[in-house]
């Protein structure tokens, strides 16, 4: 976590939004019922597509650093291919992000062998 106060706050308030509007599509997503599943998708879909100009903005989720908030969105993001989700082209600032977070040695380090084959 930051240091300063306002970066903080700022982090933990981005780690609950995170937690409350995507980690809480994960059960849908996994899903038995397409129904559910299929609205999961579009909504996880267009949430990310909309939130393109934040990932845009600097190389880390709102930060120059990688943090705690960046552990947690990558996840989410390593799944998109197992959860059948395709971004937009407007969302190619999110893939990316995606893409420097997947290169990092930490990140490759934390897979397990099951999910590396949710990859490929």
């Amino acid at each position: 976590m930051p240091v300063d106060p306002v970066s903080r706050a700022r982090s933990r308030l981005a780690l609950f939004r995170i937690k409350k509007d995507w980690y809480s599509l994960l059960d849908d997503l996994e899903s038995r019922t397409e129904k559910a599943a299929s609205k999961a998708r579009k909504t996880l879909r267009d949430s990310l597509a909309s939130s393109a100009e934040v990932f845009a903005a600097k190389p880390y989720f709102l930060s120059d650093d990688f943090s705690l908030v960046d552990a947690t969105i990558a996840p989410v993001l390593w799944r998109l291919k197992h959860y059948r989700i395709e971004l937009p082209a407007q969302a190619r600032p999110v893939l990316d992000y995606a893409e420097r977070l997947f290169e990092r040695e930490s990140f490759q380090a934390s897979l397990t062998e099951t999910e590396r084959e949710l990859c490929e």
